[in-house]
């Protein structure tokens, strides 16, 4: 696999953490860089970690992994996503239960969208990969994306999506977007298998 094929590869993954780390934007209305590179440093950490751990587990839990990780996935996105549009369309206000600051909600949105990532390390044992130090430069690099993407999502989420937030109720949009985003996940997956 070439520099240029990782790279493609990894913008590919990093595509949920962009439109998730938008709506964390835009729902904090403002950009927050603790927040911010924290989450950021959480995504690259999972999605680099991700395809590590299905390489790892390919010989022993290639077949259980790729049996569910696209409904664990789409679970916890649909989770998530469902909460944000309960919180969105509440008569409460002040009552918003989705925070984007909080590290429990960043680490499952970190592991809700880098789950499919397994199935990365999955093909890297298939195409040869077989030890640690071969897979050191692709994990850097769909880290590196994942982080960097990130951290552009919130910025534009931020700076954005204020004058969308007074039109729209960020929750819902937000919701939406995360339940589609489990929605083809899960199409993905189905389709693929069959």
């Amino acid at each position: 696999m070439s520099y240029f094929d990782i790279c493609f590869l990894a913008l590919a993954l990093a595509m949920d953490c962009f439109a998730v780390s938008m709506v964390s934007g835009v729902i904090m209305c403002r950009f927050v860089a603790g927040v911010v590179f924290r989450m950021a440093f959480l995504f690259g950490l999972f999605q680099a970690f991700m395809p590590f751990a299905g390489w790892l587990g390919t010989t022993y839990f290639r077949n259980y992994l790729e049996a569910v990780d696209h409904w664990i996935a789409f679970a916890l996105l649909a989770f998530l996503g469902g909460k944000m549009i309960k919180d969105g369309l509440s008569k409460e206000e002040d009552c918003r239960h989705f925070n984007p600051r909080s590290l429990r909600t960043q680490i499952l949105l970190s592991v809700a969208t880098s789950i499919d990532a397994l199935a990365v390390g999955i093909s890297f044992a298939c195409l040869g990969y077989s030890c640690v130090s071969q897979l050191a430069v692709p994990l850097a690099i769909i880290g590196f994306v994942s982080f960097v993407m990130a951290v552009l999502g919130n910025a534009l989420g931020a700076r954005f999506g204020c004058m969308v937030a007074k039109r729209l109720k960020p929750d819902v949009v937000g919701g939406v977007i995360l339940l589609a985003i489990g929605v083809k996940i899960l199409v993905t997956h189905l389709w693929v298998q069959q």
